[in-house]
């Protein structure tokens, strides 16, 4: 079974910055890509950014030059530096691996955290 446990969500004050993290355990051999998207309240789950397994990066045109997503192979592990946060930046933010393959062969082709809350307020 593979897990995705995120961390680094909080209250922050617009203009500000967080860093969530999200690591995947299990008996992992290869992740494709790993990403984060969120949900605001009354609004579907969108994608915020990506990574390949080469390092491909994908953005949301709303978080371009302000959001960076990295990730370690080695460790199973992704994250997304947000910079110059927005009210507009709430929202429940999910850990995302697609194609996640297992050392027995196996592969879990979406998985998802549960998420953590980011807050952008004054």
């Amino acid at each position: 079974q593979v897990q995705l446990v995120e961390s680094g969500g909080g209250l922050v004050q617009p203009g500000g910055s967080l860093r969530l993290s999200c690591t995947a355990s299990g008996r992992i051999s290869s992740i494709d890509t790993m990403g984060w998207y969120r949900q605001a309240p009354g609004k579907e789950r969108e994608l915020v950014a990506a990574i390949s397994l080469d390092g491909i990066t994908t953005y949301a045109d709303s978080v371009k030059e302000r959001f960076t997503i990295s990730r370690d192979n080695a460790k199973n592990l992704v994250s997304v530096q947000m910079n110059s946060l927005k009210p507009e930046d709430t929202a429940v933010y999910y850990c995302n691996a697609q194609r996640v393959v297992t050392i027995l062969g196996g592969m879990y082709f979406q998985t998802w955290g549960q998420g953590t809350l980011v807050t952008v307020s004054s």
